[in-house]
């Protein structure tokens, strides 16, 4: 058996925190994990953000539910659902991914939470686990399923290398010559023929 792992935002959808950055007008929020690659002080950074800011999670969802997902991408997610199983491995929050993942047309979504308090503050994030995606793909190697993966950022680098089979999708420079032996492609016919690629061997 064979399957597909993706990352979700940068490759499907847009950066939700960079949308937000942009709604509100905070330029910090702009950063992501392709930015800064320990994840833990890119999300005490975040949160720190928003509570300076009196910004909740209903703030941030009402940006959410205006974006869409990237050009071509609910196509792509229809085309690659015909041919093999997907599954979406993220470091976004199930209380983020709810409106976009409806437009994709309910992929598997294995990601992380946040914890609320009742004003509707976003206190603390819960991980999933930590290095969930390269932890996901060494699990379902383990049942003897090969995995293709593709991402964009700093965190979907240990997926790609797990998986064994992959590539870089839209990357920024800094990653594509920090991981020159990994292909890297920028459009999703691309992205596609690297996927056929993996399917037909």
């Amino acid at each position: 058996m064979r399957l597909v792992c993706l990352d979700l935002e940068g490759v499907l959808v847009p950066e939700i925190w960079i949308a937000f950055s942009l709604a509100v007008g905070i330029p910090e929020l702009r950063l992501t994990t392709r930015d800064e690659p320990d994840y833990d002080k890119l999300m005490r950074f975040r949160l720190e953000l928003l509570k300076k800011n009196n910004l909740k999670l209903g703030d941030i969802r009402a940006v959410i539910n205006g974006m869409a997902p990237l050009e071509g991408a609910e196509e792509f997610i229809k085309i690659l659902k015909e041919r093999t199983q997907v599954i979406i491995l993220s470091d976004t929050y199930e209380e983020f991914a709810q409106p976009l993942m409806a437009r994709l047309g309910y992929p598997t979504l294995f990601c992380n939470s946040f914890v609320i308090a009742r004003d509707g503050s976003i206190i603390d994030y819960r991980l999933r686990q930590r290095d969930g995606k390269k932890h996901a793909v060494a699990a379902f190697k383990s049942l003897n399923i090969e995995v293709f993966a593709a991402g964009d950022s700093f965190n979907d680098i240990a997926m790609i290398r797990e998986a064994g089979n992959g590539c870089l999708f839209r990357a920024p420079e800094k990653i594509r010559q920090a991981e020159r032996d990994l292909p890297c492609v920028d459009t999703f016919d691309g992205l596609l023929s690297q996927i056929d690629r993996f399917l037909s061997r």
